[in-house]
């Protein structure tokens, strides 16, 4: 098989060597599902995406997206970071494109600078245990946000949300077998603190069951939160809202994220997360995984 194309960029910052890590494969429609998994673990990025030919009407591209340890329907990361290497090469135009995923197909917009990709259907989940979430991320109980109740909430994916004071935020510590237990089912775990406005989040996700003990930089989260702050009162229940949410910082990744929420009736019915991307390197896979590397 030839040797497929890559590229490495930074996503949710405007220079490299910060923001979250992402692999773009090109080239690599022939290759079984086994063989796109083993090649994530090789990179053993919170992420590696490979773009595809679409195969639904209106699609102009179809985005596959891996952690080291399994196949995401969507992530937010790896389709503002793809969709703006697709553009950069003439692959896609700039503007409004659409991307093809688990999650369906979602509009994305792509500038010079960056990306932004809207979430999927959004969702509202149960409430889920406050003293049992905090100690999961080593914290107590007298850490968590009382404004909130702490649960379930997605826009493509699921995750966990658990308000914290602002102080608590950096202490947080992913215990994996609690994490693990708490957010079966789900993505991850998200520890996040909010100002009265609801403009500026400070955020971390913890992913222990995807292969991704803490991420840098979590759109699928980004757009799941405004799922969850529209529910609870933290955002407004009619029109449109908008934040920032910091990330990675503690992981030496800082990250921005620019979220905007569209709320009708109390729910949120649309959102969207973008931000800037890097290029930092590009090369080529000299091998390709065949039967006797993915059987295991």
């Amino acid at each position: 098989m030839t040797n497929l194309r890559y590229d490495v960029v930074d996503v949710f910052t405007d220079r490299a060597f910060a923001g979250n890590q992402l692999a773009v494969v090109h080239g690599a429609e022939d290759l079984d599902t086994a063989a796109l998994q083993s090649i994530a673990a090789e990179f053993h990025l919170s992420e590696t995406a490979f773009p595809l030919p679409p195969t639904q009407p209106g699609a102009d591209y179809r985005l596959r997206i891996f952690t080291p340890a399994l196949e995401l329907p969507f992530a937010g990361h790896p389709s503002v970071g793809a969709a703006w290497v697709l553009a950069r090469d003439g692959v896609i135009g700039t503007g409004d494109v659409v991307q093809e995923c688990g999650a369906g197909l979602l509009p994305v917009r792509v500038d010079a600078a960056g990306a932004r990709v809207s979430g999927g259907a959004p969702e509202v989940g149960q409430d889920v245990d406050a003293a049992l979430l905090a100690v999961a991320v080593g914290l107590s109980p007298d850490d968590v946000d009382g404004a909130a109740a702490p649960g379930i909430a997605g826009a493509g994916v699921p995750y966990v949300f658990l308000p914290v004071r602002p102080e608590a935020v950096a202490r947080a510590e992913c215990d994996a077998a609690a994490v693990r237990n708490l957010a079966a089912g789900l993505t991850g775990v998200v520890v996040f603190s909010v100002d009265q406005r609801a403009e500026n989040v400070h955020l971390r996700m913890f992913a222990p069951g995807s292969g991704v003990p803490e991420d840098p930089a979590t759109g699928s989260a980004a757009v799941a939160l405004g799922v969850y702050l529209v529910d609870r009162g933290l955002l407004a229940p009619e029109g449109e809202s908008a934040f920032t949410i910091a990330q990675g910082a503690e992981i030496g990744r800082p990250s921005r994220l620019e979220v905007q929420v569209s709320a009708r009736g109390g729910a949120a019915v649309e959102t969207s997360v973008g931000g800037g991307v890097a290029a930092v390197a590009r090369g080529e896979l000299v091998a390709t995984p065949g039967p006797e590397t993915t059987t295991g």
